[in-house]
């Protein structure tokens, strides 16, 4: 008759499958990015090797990054010192036409300066099928970086929780209607604006003074401040160095695009389904 030793070992043995899947699974999510990374770090400037360099954002861009990153700041700022105020449906619509607004301003000052914003974004760049595999695959080994970014970040701080003010409100929405304004707002709006304004413009901005790498940076820097939750400002910040990442590796918005929608569908999914995802 087996001992009670042998089921004991018996149980741990799937554990200790499972932790080295997980550290496998981490590494190589290391592996990706920082290759990636180093891609791009030996990539030369845009034009250097044909005779008629692309043409990039100016001073006038500069401008307007500057304008828009002192209107986040004072809207940071608002919402710091103005916590207590619940987060809503009519703040939800009320931020989604801000930044609506927002981007077609940029859109039009861009056209009327001669950029081709569709070129520049790399909307054509890559097919269709190509960017769904391209962002479902970077997103999948974003994970680990991201996840344990939320670990480290909890277990030194802690108290908080690392859920953001939208994820609470759709996980306290009474109604089918909030829920499904939540839902299309997270998977199809926010991907398009935030990506827009963070990865499309700001990077670019920041990149053509301070290259790609600081670019990346202060862009997810800027992009996790945005959301103005400190618990989950690191994962914030290593989920929109992702994003960074991936626009400049691909050349293609869509990409950043897909791995935002994709992102916050598996999250809304998770909340959703509670009993089947683990907390």
């Amino acid at each position: 008759m087996p001992s009670a030793s042998f089921f004991a070992a018996f149980g741990v043995a799937p554990n200790i499958v499972l932790g080295i899947l997980s550290l496998l699974y981490v590494l190589a999510s290391l592996y990706v990015y920082t290759s990636l990374i180093h891609q791009i770090s030996a990539r030369r400037p845009s034009g250097v090797e044909t005779n008629a360099p692309e043409r990039t954002f100016g001073m006038p861009e500069a401008i307007l990054a500057a304008l828009l990153i002192v209107f986040l700041s004072l809207s940071i700022g608002a919402s710091v010192s103005q916590p207590s105020i619940q987060f809503t449906a009519r703040n939800l619509l009320g931020n989604f036409l801000l930044m609506v607004l927002l981007v077609l301003f940029i859109v039009t000052f861009l056209r009327l300066r001669g950029f081709d914003v569709g070129s520049l974004g790399g909307f054509y760049r890559i097919s269709f099928l190509r960017v769904l595999s391209t962002g479902a695959i970077l997103l999948f080994f974003a994970y680990p970086l991201i996840l344990w970014s939320d670990i480290i970040t909890q277990r030194i701080f802690g108290g908080g929780s690392s859920r953001q003010n939208i994820v609470e409100f759709f996980s306290g929405s009474r109604t089918l209607q909030q829920r499904i304004m939540i839902i299309v707002f997270a998977i199809a709006v926010a991907p398009v604006i935030e990506e827009f304004l963070f990865r499309f413009f700001l990077y670019n901005v920041i990149k053509g003074y301070l290259g790609r790498l600081l670019g990346i940076t202060f862009s997810a820097l800027l992009f996790a401040a945005a959301h103005v939750h400190f618990p989950s400002f690191v994962p914030l910040f290593v989920l929109g160095s992702c994003f960074a990442i991936a626009y400049e590796w691909s050349g293609s918005l869509l990409v950043a695009m897909t791995m935002h929608s994709l992102f916050n569908s598996l999250t809304l999914t998770a909340l959703a389904f509670p009993e089947i995802f683990s907390p």
